[in-house]
């Protein structure tokens, strides 16, 4: 109402003077003088002196929409005016907390530069005065609204950002217009050379950025920019490996090099259009291809899907540029290891030609422009990224309906077999989606259509990897698509792809069911039915997707019934009266969902006496999985037998609260997961409902749970059961998931019968809503076990979704009950206090989410008040049995803040939550402090951002100051306040160590804080206060407090400040050593010196060994730590003068713990044993491996020093220091070997000798996987192993062979799922490259040893081979995991036979 008025009052007062509107936003009563009465008397709010701030807001809206900036005479009054609108704007923003306001001040603000530069444009103005001096950069206003600029860019909400960057491009044209230099020669202005400048200064994280620079490259162009900054397209291509930054600089690049190619066309003319390419290839294409060669693979992967396409739109001419230019690259400077090199690079142009329509798949193509054999050779590349570039290169087209060429076909031929085994998931998932693009073109080619279902169905064999089976599977399904069936005999084929913890059981059934044979279809229900009771939980997903296979079968119902009769059951499917598909779809639901009902109501009865023998026999979760499954395949808006669908739904409800009284008091324990449900001790409720007289006589148990977590249980048919705690567990926990599934998809897809609607087409009744409402209030209120409170909030979700009035008022009237519940809460209390309030958070999460997005968020405004009010702490709440209260709070703030679906909503309620999060350290109480850490890890996140990397504090995850303190203006006092409380408690001189318990968290904030763009001019919210309490903290006795001062110190020192905040931090160093002389006064200083030398970012020491923390008491660890920080200069100079401080590090190497005996023997030092010995190994590898000849070492010789250092750190106990110098091994043999392919033979003085006898060691006794992994990949380039080293091997082959454990995958570190068989394969592929060697001629003298390890293979393999035939029929499918184990097993023999025999023939032969 009040907008309508303000409206109102400015189209009638359009027609006078300005100066009157403008004493209207100070608040003048004079102001309404010129109005009529009648407008007055209705408008009176607007003169009032406490009016709210939004009306000034909407005053500025009115004034600036309704009255005429352009074609009118404009005098001193209309400039006032204006100049008063961004004043009072920008007055506001900082007392604006609501998203909603904060989008309305943007955009008023955009549109008040707007008409600022229409008066500017339109002559209006009188001639250059105040208007232009204000509007000119560099003046007051300018500086105030580029300030909010910078606050604003980055900004939560797109709308936000979207009008900040309107804004700035405004105020370039403002200053362009009101400054005759600007106007005149934009190139020599002072002021857009100044802001470039430091746009251009600024850390490239900041996202504002790119905006900002784009219009410059549009007012400017971009010449302009590439004359300040020429590497500016090489720093842009570096940026594009982060993600988040990908998308705002490949905008900034397309502006940059479009806008570039247009000036050099308009230099050139005619005549230089081949030279301004030229020009232009340099600029942009030269730069795109070193990155692509030469940068690692996850620094290009966005380069294909942001920059390049937009590249080749803009110029399809530059790729003929491209491919040339890398093919003309030597392979040896391609690239470092691990990059694409040019190969790569080609592949990735190449694919983005061809999917922008650029090149065509022709048959001369790819013989002529590139070569055939490169893309045979990409095809099966060593990195994961350059196979599906050429693979994307193959499928991906501009026209989908391209069909492959036979050459193309080839090529995919050739790709297949040597990509089913990646152990990436996204290579995986990658590969299936770029076939699926061709698979049309699959019927046309039909024998490579034959051979690539045969190459699929061959792999899926026991024994097969996780990865190939699955990817192999994928591929199998998208063929299923390319094929139709008979419609007399429906053919299915079922794949059910089951993966268990320790086994992957792949079911491949072809069904042929026919209408007139229900006993095929009665087998098959039958095989359904059991799996829906099974114990293993997975059983019953396959379940439901069988009952959902049969649901459009006209037999089921028949079926039904013969199950029934043979179970003894009395069920009547009913009828179906005409055969089309929908009522067949739905009558045949409605059957399997009354007889999964029928036969759960059955079970829900024997589990009220025994529970225990429900888990052991027939787990209640998995019919109720297959009801919901079957209701979700229900199109409920067409529904023809609605008074059958009443009458079951009604009663599916009522066996759902059965179904939960039976399993709630498990889950709703105050222990769940060690329960075994018959415990006296647990209550007089449990005994009648768990115990009853069966176990009389029965059972044997141990009268303490805690103590035997199992049972031994016997069924009505004299069968023996032993059920565990976590067999009930699962049980319980399972069915209150699937009764929350049942509950909340009914409520969600089912019609609802209202007074407005017939009584006929509603299913179920409000008052049933209702009640399940209530259900699932109880459920998640009171149970304690994560699994059932989590799905009970997603079908409490559902409920809240659905549209009724009358229901839409129960959330408000639920939380004001729960909310009234947490204050009055105490130990005694059912809600949980323990386990993060269990399932309370989500309880009031699904009553906030409800409230509709147009409404003012009144719940969430409330609901936000009273937490925080609690949550805050208070004298009377002081011990455990008080402050479950704010236990609570915490724990829900915790969960609302988590959730994205409020969105910008909880915005202005961050500060309150911080402060409470900060002030719940101070509690004595450990479960307060508990819950504070929680939330304020979560504050983190919400204000800073999701963590991008394993940098914690990533440039990402940061925010100026100026922009955190004008966003949460509230906690600018309480964070200064708590830090000088804190830092008081700070005192090293007193040799103790007192940490005030906030100080972490504060450091943490303010060290998550960078310099801001307009550091230096005025703000009421100043940063100086802050510095002598951070600079204080640098004293404290905990190194890692030290630390954070360090980095915390930065964002508050302005620009102007560095040079004397150093000199006083300089200062304050002793200048000699003293008795109270204190060595963590001077590390603080040092700390924060190095981070001011930079006025954008910290730059902290990193020592290889932690400070202050206890270090091997040498002092070799200092001088090492002084050579380590200077290993780059060691590395890159040839200076003489460095000589002499080699060899002292050599001598401080050869005398250090990594060489002298008993060093690192003892592998549990104290902390920080191992951070030192990588310290010392990095300079030791430098010496020995990485640049020898620089350091004097002789690398010909065995006992010289630099074999002697790899020798101890190959031999060192760390597995962490092995790893290290395993990795630079093998990288330094990859080099030689590249540059032998680039330059020729070369002769390597490498001491063979010495790294084959540590890598043999490594092979036989190595513990850790990737090391053992590692060294047989180290194997090829070392040919000369001892026939003592291969017949060792064959042990440990052989070992392998004998394994008799009955799992059939381990998870390790070398593989996702790496199979013992695997191990073996590798190991074969190994020796074979070893039997070319020279030397196997001396294998005659070990004939006997050969000979009786193929006894041993032999009597294996024959023992298998019998184990296998005494199997049943079919045992891929009636025994499967023995069948896979013996296959194995069979294969592992076969392997050892093999190899074995090639020894013995290859020794007879020598």
């Amino acid at each position: 109402m009040m907008e309508l008025f303000v409206c109102l009052f400015l189209y009638v007062f359009s027609v006078h003077l300005p100066v009157q509107v403008a004493g209207l936003l100070q608040g003048s009563e004079q102001s309404g003088e010129c109005a009529p009465v009648w407008l007055t008397q209705s408008c009176a709010g607007l003169y009032d002196s406490g009016r709210p701030a939004g009306v000034s807001l909407y005053l500025c809206h009115g004034a600036l929409a309704m009255l005429n900036w352009r074609g009118a005479t404009q005098g001193p009054q209309r400039e006032q005016l204006l100049l008063l609108v961004p004043h009072t704007l920008l007055a506001l923003d900082t007392s604006v907390k609501e998203s909603s306001t904060a989008m309305v001040v943007a955009r008023v603000l955009t549109l008040w530069s707007g008409a600022a530069l229409e008066s500017l444009q339109g002559g209006l103005s009188s001639p250059p005065g105040l208007l232009h001096d204000s509007l000119r950069g560099g003046s007051e206003l300018q500086g105030h609204l580029l300030e909010h600029v910078y606050t604003h860019w980055e900004h939560p909400l797109d709308g936000v950002r979207h009008q900040t960057r309107a804004l700035f491009k405004n105020l370039l044209l403002l200053h362009q217009h009101s400054s005759p230099l600007a106007f005149s020669d934009p190139y020599r202005d002072p002021y857009f050379t100044q802001l470039t400048h430091n746009l251009l200064g600024l850390e490239w994280h900041q996202r504002g950025k790119y905006g900002s620079l784009a219009c410059l490259v549009e007012l400017l162009g971009a010449g302009y920019l590439l004359a300040l900054d020429p590497q500016l397209p090489s720093r842009l291509l570096g940026l594009m490996g982060d993600q988040t930054l990908a998308p705002y600089a490949s905008d900034l690049l397309e502006r940059l090099f479009v806008s570039h190619k247009a000036q050099l066309v308009e230099e050139g003319g005619t005549g230089g259009t081949e030279a301004g390419m030229e020009r232009w290839h340099q600029t942009w294409v030269t730069p795109l291809l070193q990155v692509l060669c030469r940068a690692r693979l996850d620094q290009t992967t966005y380069i294909l899907d942001y920059f390049l396409p937009k590249l080749l739109r803009c110029s399809p001419s530059s790729l003929a540029h491209m491919v040339q230019a890398l093919q003309v690259t030597p392979p040896c400077s391609a690239g470092p290891p691990g990059s694409r090199g040019a190969l790569g690079a080609l592949m990735t142009c190449l694919r983005a030609a061809r999917a922008q329509g650029v090149v065509q798949s022709e048959e001369g193509l790819w013989g002529g422009l590139v070569p055939l054999f490169l893309l045979r050779q990409a095809l099966v590349h060593k990195h994961d990224q350059v196979r599906m570039d050429a693979l994307g290169l193959l499928c991906e087209s501009h026209r989908r309906t391209e069909v492959l060429t036979s050459q193309e076909m080839e090529l995919l031929h050739h790709f297949l077999p040597s990509s089913l085994n990646s152990q990436s998931p996204g290579v995986r998932q990658l590969t299936v989606s770029l076939l699926k693009k061709v698979r049309h073109c699959f019927l046309i080619h039909c024998e490579f259509l034959c051979w690539l279902c045969e190459s699929l169905f061959g792999v899926l064999l026991p024994g097969a990897s996780f990865s190939t089976c699955l990817t192999a599977l994928h591929l199998l399904c998208q063929l299923a698509h390319l094929f139709t069936f008979n419609t007399g005999t429906v053919h299915t084929l079922y794949i059910i792809f089951i993966i268990n913890y320790f086994s992957i059981i792949i079911i491949l059934i072809t069904v042929i069911i026919h209408r007139s044979e229900p006993g095929r279809m009665q087998t098959l229900l039958q095989a359904a039915l059991d799996l829906s009771t099974s114990t293993k939980p997975f059983d019953s997903v396959t379940a439901a997707h069988l009952f959902n296979l049969f649901l459009r079968q006209p037999a089921l119902p028949q079926a039904l019934l013969l199950c029934a009769q043979e179970q003894g059951l009395s069920f009547q499917p009913p009828a179906l009266t005409q055969a089309f598909e929908a009522l067949t779809l739905e009558t045949n639901t409605l059957a399997v969902v009354q007889y999964l009902l029928l036969c759960l109501k059955a079970e829900v009865v024997k589990a009220e006496s025994s529970l225990l023998l429900a888990a052991a026999s027939y787990p209640l979760y998995g019919r109720a999985h297959c009801i919901t499954a079957a209701l979700q395949q229900l199109n409920t808006g067409c529904l023809t037998l609605t008074g059958q669908w009443r009458n079951v739904m009604s009663e599916l409800i009522t066996v759902s609260y059965r179904m939960s009284d039976v399993v709630s008091p498990v889950v709703q324990s105050s222990s769940p997961e060690g329960l075994i449900p018959m415990d006296t001790d647990s209550g007089q409720h449990l005994w009648p409902r768990l115990a009853k007289s069966f176990w009389v006589g029965r059972v044997l148990w141990c009268p303490v749970y805690f103590q035997c977590a199992s049972a031994c249980v016997v069924g009505g048919s004299g069968e023996g059961y032993r059920v565990t705690a976590q067999m009930v567990l699962v049980c319980c926990w399972r069915s209150m998931k699937e009764v929350s599934m049942v509950l909340g998809q009914v409520c969600q897809s089912l019609p609802l019968q209202t007074s407005s609607k017939h009584s006929d087409q509603g299913l179920i009744t409000e008052e049933q809503v209702e009640g399940v409402g209530l259900y699932f209030r109880q459920q998640l209120l009171q149970s304690r076990h994560r699994g059932a409170f989590e799905l009970a909030y997603v079908g409490f979700v559902r409920l809240t979704d659905i549209g009724s009035r009358t229901l839409q008022q129960l959330p408000g009237r639920w939380l004001t009950e729960v909310l009234q519940e947490v204050k009055s809460s105490d130990p005694s209390s059912k809600l949980c206090a323990t386990r993060r309030s269990a399932g309370i958070p989500f309880y009031i999460q699904a009553l906030l989410s409800s409230e509709p997005k147009s409404s003012s968020c009144g719940l969430l405004k409330m609901t936000m008040r009273e937490l925080t009010a609690l949550a805050m702490p208070s004298p009377d709440r002081a011990t455990d049995q008080t402050t479950v209260p704010q236990v609570h709070a915490l724990n829900i703030l915790r969960a609302l803040y988590r959730d994205t679906r409020l969105g910008e909503n909880i915005i202005p309620f961050v500060s309150e939550g911080m402060q409470a999060a900060v002030l719940g350290f101070t509690s004595p109480v450990w479960a307060v402090r508990n819950s504070s850490t929680l939330l304020f890890s979560t504050l983190i996140t919400r204000i800073f951002g999701v963590k991008k990397g394993k940098d914690e504090h990533s440039k990402e995850n940061r925010m100026t100051g100026r922009e955190f303190f004008t966003r949460f203006p509230a906690l600018y006092p309480f964070l200064l306040s708590q830090l000088e409380e804190a830092a008081a408690s700070v005192d090293s001189d007193r040799g103790q160590v007192i940490l005030h318990p906030s100080l972490f968290l504060l450091l943490l904030v303010l060290g998550r804080l960078f310099p801001s763009p307009m550091d230096g001019s005025s703000s009421p919210l100043g940063l100086a206060p802050f510095m002598p309490f951070i600079i204080r903290c640098g004293r404290s006795a905990v190194y890692r407090t030290r630390e954070m001062a360090a980095r915390a110190l930065v964002p508050f020192v302005m620009v102007t400040q560095v040079p004397s905040t150093i000199q006083t931090l300089l200062e304050d160093l002793p200048l000699e050593a003293g008795p109270r002389t204190q060595q963590n006064h001077i590390h603080g200083i040092l700390l924060q010196e190095p981070g001011q030398q930079s006025t954008t970012e910290a730059v902290h020491p990193s020592p290889g060994h932690p400070r202050g923390l206890a270090a091997p008491p040498s002092s070799v660890c200092v001088s090492l730590c002084a050579c380590e920080c200077s290993l780059p200069v060691f590395r890159l100079s040839l200076d003489s003068e460095l000589k002499e401080l080699r060899e002292e590090t050599l001598a401080l190497l050869m005398a250090s713990e990594l060489v002298t005996p008993g060093g690192p023997s003892a592998v549990c030092g104290p902390p920080g044993t191992t951070q030192y010995l990588l310290s010392l190994a990095r300079l030791a590898l430098s010496a020995s491996v990485e640049s020898p000849l620089l350091w004097g070492m002789e690398e010909d010789g065995n006992t010289s020093r630099g074999p002697l250092l790899l020798g101890c750190l190959l031999q060192c106990p760390h597995y962490e220091v092995r790893e290290l110098a395993l990795g630079e091994v093998l990288r330094r043999l990859e080099r030689e070997r590249d540059e032998e392919k680039g330059e020729g033979e070369r002769s390597s003085h490498w001491p063979q000798k010495t790294i084959i006898s540590n890598l043999t060691t490594l092979a036989l006794h190595e513990a850790h996987p990737q090391i053992k992994c590692t060294s047989f990949n180290l194997n090829p380039f070392f040919t000369l192993f001892h026939l003592n080293t291969i017949v060792l091997i064959f042990h440990s082959l052989i070992s392998s062979a004998q394994d008799e454990e009955d799992f059939l995958f381990e998870k390790g570190d070398l593989n996702l799922w790496a199979e013992p068989v695997q191990w073996a394969r590798l190991l074969h592929r190994h020796l074979g490259v070893l039997f070319k060697a020279p030397g196997l001629t001396a294998l005659n003298q070990n004939q006997a040893e050969l000979l009786r390890l193929s006894s041993q293979a032999e009597a294996l393999s024959l023992a298998t081979q019998q184990a296998l035939e005494g199997l049943p029929a079919l045992p891929q499918f009636s025994c499967t995991i023995e069948h896979a184990r013996l296959a194995l097993q069979q294969e592992r023999a076969t392997l050892v036979l093999a190899i074995l025999g090639t020894l013995r023939q290859t020794g007879l032969s020598g």
